[in-house]
C-alpha cells in the first residue's frame, strides 16, 4: 500500500504526460513507417546493388575527409571559443551556430557565391592552385563540413567549459608549453567530449543533402553520395529508397546509441578526483632525503648519486619580487626561506601566487629569481611550480607519469624523467603506487604524487595552495611531517598558503600576513605567535584577540568595556590585547583576588582540544572570550553549554601589539 502511494506521486500531471507522450508518437510515426515499408526479403538486393554500393563508398569518403576537416580547425576553434576572450566573441559563436539553423540549399547557395567559380574565393583559388571545388568531389566535401563541424564545435567547447583550467596551469608551471598542454592534458581530459562530437559530425556529413546537390551537383561517381542516391531512387524504385533510408537510419541511430546521450551537454571530463573510498593505506616509512637543487626550465639537470650530497655543487635560487595591482607588497627570500601566506577569504593569497605563476590580471609581479629576470617570460619558462589545493594530478595519467611530466617538457629522455620520477615517489612513501592514476588514490597519497611531481620538475620557485586542507588530521600530519623532510632541502623557495596555524609555525621560516592586498606582518613564526598584528591572524593561532585604544593602564575597547594590563603603550594609540586561552580562569561565582579583569558570561560552546577543553564565553559586556581548562577542573565547576560563569584574567597575561 506505502508503494502504491509513492507511486501515484510519481505520476505526472496528465496536462504534461499527454502532449509528452503525443511528441513521442509524432517523432516515432516516421520511423515506424520506414520499418513498415521496407522489403525485408529484398533488402540484400537493394543495398548491394552497384549504384548504392558506389553512393556508399563515396558517402565514406566525403564524411571521413569532413570530419578530418572539421577536427583540424574546429578543434582550435572550439578552444578559442572556450579559453579567451576577445572582441567579437559573440559573433564567432552565432557564425559556428548558423548553418545549423540555415536550410541546407541556402547553405549551398551561399557556399557557390563564396568559393564557386564566380564567387568571392573561387577565382583565386582556380587561377592560383587549379582548384575547381563547384561539381567535384572536393566540393561535396567542403558542403558536407560547412553543415556537420558545428555539431564538433558545439560539444567540444561544452566538454573545454567543464574542464576547470587549474589542470593546464599546472602543466604551464611544471614547464611545458601552451601547445604541449593542449595535446597531453587538454585533450586527452576532453575526450569524451571530442569523441561525441566528432561521430555527431561524421553522421551529420554522412547525411548531408541539400548543400551537397545544391553546391557540388548530383554526379555519379564524383558527388552522388548516398543521401542524392535515395532522391533518385525515389522517382524509379521507391522500395529502394525505403531500404537505403534504412541504411541511413541504422547508422544515425547506432551513433547516437553509442554516444548514450553525452551529446547533449552532459559530457563528464575524463578521469575523476580521488576516490574518498580509498583508504590510505600505505604508511610506508618516507625514504631518507637527500639534497636536490632546483634548476628549472634552464637550470642544471637533476642532480644524481653522491651529487646530490654535495651542496656546493647545488644551484641556489632566492626571490625578489614588487606585485603590483590588486596586491601591493615587496619580497625578497634567501634561498632555501619557506615563507607561510596566511590571512582571511579575500586578503588576496591566491592572487599572490597566480602573480608569480604569470597567470592572472589583477595583480603583475616583477619577478627575479636569483640572478634571472623572469618577469617577461610566460608561466612555463619561469621555473616556478605551483601545487594547487587539490593536486590537479592530471587523471588520464598514472602516478608515475604525472611526476615525470615537467621533467619530460623541458626536454629530458623518456627513460630518465621515469627513473627520476620514481626515486621522487620512493623518497615521498608512495613510489609502491606508481601505476595507480589518480583515481585510485587516497587523498594523502595523491598529495604526495603531486608533491613529488613538482619537486621532480626541479623549480626555482614551489608555491602551495593550501596542499593539506583537503586532508584528515592522521594523513595532514603524516604528509606535513614528509613536506617539512624535504622543504629542509629544497635550495629554492617556497611559499605555502595554508589555514592552519601548526602548518603556519611548522613548516615556515617567516610568516607573511597579507590583509587586502597589503602586508600586515612578515615575521618569523615565534614573533607572529607572540605578537599578532591581526585580531584574524591572532584568532588562526587559537588566541584571544581584542582591538581598542590604548589608555594609561591597558586598553579600553569600542564597546567600552577596560582591560587592565601590566605594560602601557602611548595614550590613544590602536593596539590589540592578546589573551592566551590557558590565561582564562573560570568561576561559578565572582573571584576575589589579584585578577584585575573579571567578566560575567555564558557558556555558549564546549569543545574538545587534545586532551584539554576549549570553552566559548559570551558576554554582553565583552566580546566572546576562549578559555582552556582540563576536563577535571570542567567536571569540578560542572560547566555545560548554557551554565554561568566568571572570568578572571590577571593583567600580566595580557599582551599588547600596537597596529
Amino acid at each position: 500500500m506505502t508503494r502504491s502511494r509513492f507511486r501515484s506521486r510519481r505520476r505526472p500531471p496528465v496536462a504534461l504526460a499527454l502532449p509528452a507522450l503525443l511528441a513521442i508518437a509524432f517523432l516515432l510515426m516516421p520511423l515506424l513507417g520506414i520499418l513498415a515499408r521496407t522489403s525485408w526479403g529484398e533488402l540484400g538486393t537493394h543495398l548491394t546493388g552497384p549504384d548504392v554500393t558506389e553512393a556508399l563508398r563515396l558517402s565514406l569518403v566525403v564524411s571521413f575527409w569532413a570530419l578530418g576537416l572539421s577536427l583540424l580547425l574546429g578543434v582550435p576553434l572550439a578552444w578559442l571559443l572556450s579559453r579567451v576572450d576577445f572582441p567579437g566573441k559573440s559573433l564567432v559563436r552565432s557564425l559556428v551556430l548558423l548553418p545549423m539553423v540555415l536550410p541546407p540549399t541556402v547553405g549551398g547557395v551561399a557556399l557557390l557565391l563564396g568559393f564557386g567559380r564566380r564567387g568571392l574565393l573561387g577565382p583565386w583559388l582556380e587561377n592560383t592552385f587549379g582548384i575547381t571545388l563547384p561539381f567535384h568531389t572536393s566540393g561535396a566535401v567542403v558542403a558536407a563540413t560547412f553543415v556537420a563541424m558545428p555539431f564538433l564545435v558545439i560539444s567540444l567547447e561544452g566538454a573545454l567549459g567543464g574542464l576547470r583550467p587549474r589542470y593546464e596551469e599546472t602543466a604551464a608551471s611544471l614547464g611545458a608549453s601552451p601547445f604541449r598542454v593542449f595535446l597531453t592534458v587538454t585533450l586527452p581530459m576532453v575526450a569524451p567530449g571530442l569523441a561525441a562530437g566528432a561521430a555527431l559530425t561524421w553522421a551529420r556529413a554522412l547525411g548531408e543533402f541539400g548543400a551537397t546537390i545544391t553546391f557540388a551537383g548530383n554526379l555519379p561517381g564524383t558527388t552522388q553520395t548516398l543521401p542524392l542516391q535515395v532522391y533518385l531512387l525515389l522517382q524509379d524504385s521507391p522500395e529502394a529508397a525505403t531500404s537505403v533510408s534504412l541504411l541511413l537510419l541504422a547508422i544515425a541511430m547506432a551513433v547516437l546509441i553509442a554516444l548514450r546521450g553525452r551529446w547533449t551537454g552532459g559530457t563528464s571530463v575524463r578521469g575523476a578526483a580521488p576516490s574518498p573510498g580509498v583508504a590510505d593505506t600505505d604508511p610506508a616509512p618516507v625514504a631518507p632525503v637527500e639534497p636536490v637543487g632546483p634548476g628549472g626550465p634552464e637550470g642544471a639537470a637533476p642532480p644524481k648519486g653522491d651529487d646530490l650530497k654535495s651542496t656546493a655543487e647545488t644551484p641556489s635560487w632566492s626571490l625578489d619580487a614588487d606585485v603590483t595591482g590588486f596586491n601591493e607588497l615587496t619580497l625578497h627570500a634567501e634561498p632555501g626561506t619557506t615563507i607561510a601566506v596566511v590571512g582571511e577569504n579575500g586578503a588576496g593569497k591566491t592572487t599572490l601566487l597566480r602573480a608569480l605563476l604569470g597567470l592572472t590580471d589583477r595583480a603583475h609581479a616583477t619577478l627575479r629569481l636569483g640572478n634571472t629576470d623572469v618577469t617577461a617570460l610566460p608561466p612555463h619558462k619561469r621555473g616556478v611550480a605551483w601545487v594547487p589545493q587539490d593536486g590537479a594530478l592530471f587523471p588520464h595519467l598514472t602516478a608515475l607519469t604525472n611526476t615525470a611530466y615537467g621533467l619530460r617538457a623541458q626536454g629530458t629522455p623518456r627513460a630518465e624523467a621515469r627513473t627520476t620520477a620514481q626515486t621522487w615517489l620512493d623518497r615521498l612513501g608512495v613510489g609502491h603506487l606508481a601505476h595507480r592514476k589518480p583515481a585510485q588514490l587516497s587523498g594523502g597519497q595523491a598529495q604526495r604524487v603531486a608533491l613529488a611531481r613538482a619537486l621532480a620538475a626541479q623549480p626555482r620557485l614551489l608555491l602551495l595552495d593550501e596542499p593539506l586542507a583537503a586532508l584528515d588530521q592522521t594523513t595532514r600530519a603524516h604528509v606535513r611531517h614528509t613536506l617539512r623532510t624535504h622543504l629542509t632541502d629544497f635550495s629554492g623557495v617556497c611559499l605555502i598558503v595554508t589555514h592552519d596555524p601548526v602548518e603556519a609555525v611548522s613548516l615556515a621560516d617567516r610568516v607573511l600576513v597579507l590583509h587586502n592586498g597589503r602586508t600586515l606582518q612578515d615575521a618569523p613564526p615565534t614573533e607572529v605567535t607572540r605578537h599578532p598584528r591581526s585580531p584574524w591572524v591572532a584568532r588562526m593561532l587559537g588566541r584571544n584577540a581584542w582591538p581598542g585604544q590604548a589608555t594609561t593602564d591597558g586598553l579600553a575597547l569600542a564597546d567600552g568595556t577596560r582591560i587592565v594590563t601590566a605594560e602601557q603603550l602611548a595614550p590613544g594609540a590602536r593596539a590589540l590585547a592578546i589573551i592566551a586561552p590557558e590565561s582564562v580562569s573560570l568561576h561559578r561565582t565572582r573571584p576575589d583576588g589579584s585578577p584585575r579583569n573579571i567578566w560575567p558570561g555564558t557558556v555558549r560552546e564546549i569543545t574538545s582540544s587534545g586532551s584539554r577543553l576549549r570553552v566559548l564565553i559570551a558576554s554582553d559586556r565583552t566580546p566572546d572570550l576562549i578559555a582552556e581548562i582540563t576536563p577535571h577542573a570542567a567536571a569540578e565547576l560542572r560547566l555545560a553549554e548554557g551554565a554561568t560563569v566568571w572570568s578572571s584574567v590577571k593583567a600580566t597575561e595580557v599582551t599588547l601589539v600596537a597596529l
